[in-house]
């Protein structure tokens, strides 16, 4: 399998997921201006969406967005336990999570890279993510990870998704449990592994 990747961005939570699991992926990093591969190839004739994470599977089918990704790898070894079962309640809490991750964290922290946001939309949109943040720092108030002790596909992607609060100015030190979870998360050998791969340290 290939995993079309840019460094840092939302591709870390699979690359993170693939290395928890000991599966091995062809990571191509992308040129997300240019829309070309490493190589020169058109990313744009592998995904028309022109953005990453994109998964080339080994009979040519191409997965992409973050939360199906990483539920495809994880269901892939089952026994890792990465994912809850196909069918149970705890799977749709998994997705629930994964969707608030994706529309309340994801496409608001990563809105704040845009260099066209001028003060006044950079400060409703921080307003939005303060509140975002405050209601994710009570969800995981005692807890290792999302759910519970067991690390899971979620806290793949969200790590990430916190992770950029770095380069957007939002101090996860503000929001002392979800600064507590970085440093758990960023802390586990496959989630060094996977940044190391990617050049991010």
């Amino acid at each position: 399998m290939k995993l079309y990747y840019s460094p840092g961005a939302c591709s870390l939570s699979p690359n993170i997921v693939a290395h928890e699991l000991g599966l091995s992926l062809q990571l191509i990093k992308v040129d997300l201006k240019s829309k070309k591969t490493e190589s020169g190839a058109d990313f744009l004739a592998i995904t028309h969406k022109g953005y990453v994470p994109c998964l080339e599977l080994d009979n040519g089918q191409i997965l992409t967005e973050g939360p199906a990704i990483v539920q495809y790898l994880a269901d892939l070894k089952p026994e890792a336990g990465l994912a809850p079962k196909q069918g149970t309640f705890e799977r749709y809490r998994l997705q629930e999570t994964l969707n608030f991750i994706t529309s309340e964290l994801h496409k608001g922290i990563g809105a704040l890279f845009n260099p066209a946001y001028d003060d006044a939309a950079r400060k409703i949109m921080i307003e939005r993510i303060d509140l975002r943040l405050k209601a994710l720092s009570r969800d995981l108030e005692g807890k290792d990870y999302l759910f519970g002790t067991q690390f899971t596909v979620a806290d793949a992607y969200l790590f990430t998704v916190l992770n950029w609060g770095q380069w957007v100015k939002i101090d996860m030190n503000d929001y002392p449990v979800l600064a507590a979870f970085l440093a758990r998360v960023g802390a586990r050998p496959h989630v060094q592994a996977a940044m190391k791969a990617e050049g991010l340290m």
